[in-house]
């Protein structure tokens, strides 16, 4: 069924995700970048696609949720509220579908580093960290598919307290770099003092997140509540 999509942040990743729903037969019937959904009209939206900047990003789920528009959230830095907007999509009976990162390659990639981490945790010698590399223009650090690599690792490593920026024996380090030019690196480790053990995910560009969160879309049409892509993506 083709959809009538509004994107809510119409950067390099608007586009990227306008390219895709075309290709898949759906329509972009608006783009909103600051100004936000009250001056667009949107009664015969099926869908928000938002990507755009943390700061933005809470303020743009309570307004399209308050006008019972079904969304998709691929703007990280919010979820420390995640329990504010669940009781937001609960108390509209909303439908939001949200990811640290939608591609599907990294989805499959949070699950085989969980299942990594229970096999690795028994080894005492080999200790996790966590590296990533983004483009000069990403705002938050660490990304937010490296918190969800640790959220992934940390349940199999009880001694550790979260995680850190900075190196520490108490917390899972994460080591976070920005370079011009890269869509996404992260590399899970395991060190000890005689080897290495490792496993990546690298991004060739944004057309794989457009991807994943025009499928997300499309998923919303058949869902209420909040949902984790990945949860989708591997029902239990």
């Amino acid at each position: 069924m083709a959809l009538n999509i509004a994107l809510l942040g119409y950067g390099k990743m608007g586009k990227a995700i306008e390219a895709i729903a075309i290709e898949r037969g759906h329509h972009i019937v608006a783009t909103i970048g600051r100004e936000g959904i009250a001056s667009h009209a949107m009664e015969n939206v099926d869908c928000v696609i938002e990507f755009s900047r943390p700061e933005a990003a809470l303020d743009n789920m309570q307004s399209c949720l308050e006008n019972n528009l079904k969304m998709v959230i691929g703007t990280t830095g919010w979820h420390d509220h995640e329990s504010k907007v669940n009781a937001w999509v609960q108390a509209h009976e909303g439908t939001l579908v949200h990811a640290s990162n939608f591609s599907l390659g990294v989805n499959l990639f949070f699950k085989l580093n969980a299942q990594l981490a229970q096999w690795m945790s028994p080894f005492e010698a080999y200790a996790p960290q966590i590296s990533e590399c983004h483009h000069t223009d990403k705002l938050d650090q660490p990304s937010g598919t490296a918190i969800s690599l640790a959220q992934g690792i940390l349940p199999a490593y009880p001694k550790l307290e979260g995680w850190s920026l900075e190196a520490n024996d108490k917390q899972l380090p994460i080591d976070a770099t920005r370079v011009a030019g890269v869509s996404g690196t992260h590399d899970v480790h395991y060190r000890s003092k005689q080897d290495s053990l490792s496993i990546k995910h690298e991004a060739h560009s944004r057309e794989g997140f457009a991807l994943g969160a025009v499928i997300a879309a499309e998923m919303t049409q058949d869902l209420n509540g909040m949902h984790r892509f990945s949860d989708l993506l591997f029902p239990q």
